[in-house]
């Protein structure tokens, strides 16, 4: 009876030290997956890789995450049925911090089922504002600056319908000052600010990876005030996620208070 006593307390003892290294474990693979998630945007903004090798970093810092995490739960109730529980104290946190490093993704992923896949959105689908002076920098983009035409448009509609030309009751010098303080007041880089011609173009960057997104602006007089169209294209990436739609309607609500 003793012999078998020691035994299972052997026995415990090894399912518990095995139980606080899954946690230690799973709390340094947790935080592997977080700071690689954070490096596959940061190196592509810093030029370490391109944006593809930046994705590839991404995808497999997630399945780590992901798997830490369908670690980390079981561990989690083996603590609490057979202990120690202080194990608990790097589980719970390795189980969060891995959730860091796929949540986003997953919900990139299904942001993107839900828009078009497209990276050039207008408010004027049937003649597109152009870029003039913006076209040097996007002279190694992948993607043209040249609007893709009715199939592009088709998909915009059904995805956007919101997104049209605005009026406003205002010259077009008073209506291209205020659109021009808007883009300033949204970080934009202005590459091009032309008055006479109502023209505004300027490159914003995205957050995480620094993607580099061009924008023009266009302000026509009309009878009764002026009209602005806006057109947000992405250098890179078949589908922008729907960024360049967020970027549009940002733009607008800065213009909000302007009389219509």
């Amino acid at each position: 009876m003793k012999n078998r006593t020691q035994a299972a307390a052997a026995r415990n003892t090894r399912a518990r030290r095995a139980i606080a290294a899954v946690g230690w474990i799973a709390l340094a693979a947790a935080l592997a997956a977080v700071v690689g998630a954070g490096l596959a945007g940061l190196g592509h903004r810093l030029g370490w890789w391109d944006f593809r090798a930046g994705f590839a970093v991404l995808k497999w810092s997630a399945y780590l995450g992901i798997g830490t995490a369908a670690f980390a739960l079981p561990g989690m109730v083996a603590a609490l049925v057979f202990g120690p529980r202080r194990s608990i104290a790097a589980l719970l946190p390795a189980l969060v911090i891995a959730c860091f490093s796929f949540g986003p993704l997953l919900l990139q992923l299904q942001k993107a089922r839900s828009v078009p896949r497209i990276h050039d959105i207008s408010t004027d689908t049937e003649n597109p504002s152009i870029f003039v002076d913006i076209l040097a920098k996007r002279r190694d983009a992948p993607n043209s600056a040249s609007y893709g035409g009715p199939e592009i448009a088709a998909q915009q509609r059904a995805g956007y319908p919101d997104l049209a030309p605005q009026f406003y009751r205002m010259s077009r010098e008073a209506l291209f000052g205020h659109a021009l303080r808007a883009a300033r007041g949204l970080g934009w880089e202005i590459a091009a600010a032309a008055p006479r011609e109502g023209r505004i173009e300027a490159t914003d960057t995205t957050f995480w990876f620094g993607f580099k997104d061009d924008v023009v602006v266009r302000i026509t007089p009309v009878e009764g005030g002026s009209r602005l169209d806006l057109r947000s294209v992405s250098r890179v990436g078949r589908s922008d996620v729907g960024a360049n739609a967020a970027r549009i309607r940002k733009f607008l609500a800065a213009l909000s208070g302007l009389p219509r």
